[in-house]
């Protein structure tokens, strides 16, 4: 399977590439950047080459500026774009980069129609919603990386409050990747039994948690600059899913007509099943009167935002 990544000079970029070099699924990595930073990914894939010696790995890695190189590519990761500095929002960078990734997606359609296109830069809801428009491909073929990554950041955030493996913790994110974001307690479980019914409960502060979520990008960012592992982990944990046909259910960003609660026309994370193919379908998901309300929320914030970047690139 091959896999090209866009923006592999990027902190996230990077990591994501040698976290899929490590993937037994994957045999011919792309790595793409701009002119002026070729020689730095050149490196990054010389570097990489010496640590997967190391596992006895074998992959074919080719660092490019030339876009003609995505050419047969089952999935392109797109992850170029501004990133945040510390006390920016994902929105403080939604019009620069839905230029870049307008152009880019134009891009792996000419190149790589046959592609499916995974999006990472950010505000990401907004640019999986150019991305699909600019490529002009089925919905299904371009999703967002959303909140798969705030729902693994959930995950690990209840397991250490319980003292339980992470493997244990069934839970799920909706809604915006960014400040609307809906964490779906009611259905979250610890080893199959409910949350609220699990010992311990009484002691655990939700709002605090969510909160947590909500600016575990912001805090990584003020300590190093810049988040890496996490991101990069997700997506190559999702590319994975994709490329061997696992059928599994992820929280992902992708387009929505009407299949839940009547939202239409807007990109959302929302749970969908995941295989070679890409989206195979959303999943409808029963939501408590609360958590309703603010999908919803989400949904009107997200599409406001994503009319008012479109106008703005004249898309």
């Amino acid at each position: 399977m091959k896999v090209s990544v866009i923006g592999a000079s990027g902190r996230v970029g990077k990591a994501t590439a040698f976290s899929l070099a490590e993937e037994n699924s994957v045999n011919d990595l792309v790595l793409i950047s701009r002119k002026e930073s070729i020689d730095k990914v050149e490196g990054e894939a010389l570097d990489m080459y010496d640590a997967l010696a190391a596992k006895d790995v074998n992959v074919k890695i080719t660092a490019s500026y030339d876009f003609e190189d995505v050419k047969g590519s089952d999935v392109v990761v797109l992850s170029a774009g501004q990133p945040r500095s510390a006390g920016m929002s994902r929105m403080d960078v939604a019009v620069p980069n839905a230029k870049i990734v307008a152009e880019y997606s134009r891009a792996i359609a000419k190149f790589a129609p046959d592609s499916i296109i995974l999006v990472v830069t950010n505000p990401v809801d907004i640019m999986t919603y150019v991305a699909l428009k600019a490529s002009g491909f089925d919905k299904n073929k371009v999703f967002g990386l959303g909140n798969h990554l705030d729902s693994l950041r959930l995950k690990n955030l209840i397991s250490q409050h319980f003292n339980i493996h992470v493997s244990e913790i069934h839970t799920r994110v909706m809604g915006e990747h960014g400040d609307n974001m809906v964490p779906i307690m009611s259905s979250t479980s610890i080893g199959g039994i409910l949350l609220k019914y699990f010992k311990g409960y009484d002691d655990f502060d939700m709002d605090r948690t969510v909160e947590k979520v909500k600016n575990a990008g912001n805090y990584v960012i003020q300590k190093k600059g810049a988040t890496e592992y996490g991101p990069a982990f997700a997506i190559s944990n999702i590319v994975t899913i994709v490329l061997n046909d696992e059928k599994k259910i992820l929280t992902v960003s992708a387009f929505l007509e009407s299949e839940i609660e009547g939202v239409e026309n807007v990109c959302l994370g929302v749970p969908v099943k995941l295989g070679i193919k890409g989206i195979e379908r959303i999943i409808p998901i029963i939501m408590t009167e609360r958590e309703r309300k603010a999908f919803l929320k989400a949904a009107e914030s997200v599409k406001k935002a994503t009319d008012e970047v479109v106008a703005e690139i004249n898309m």
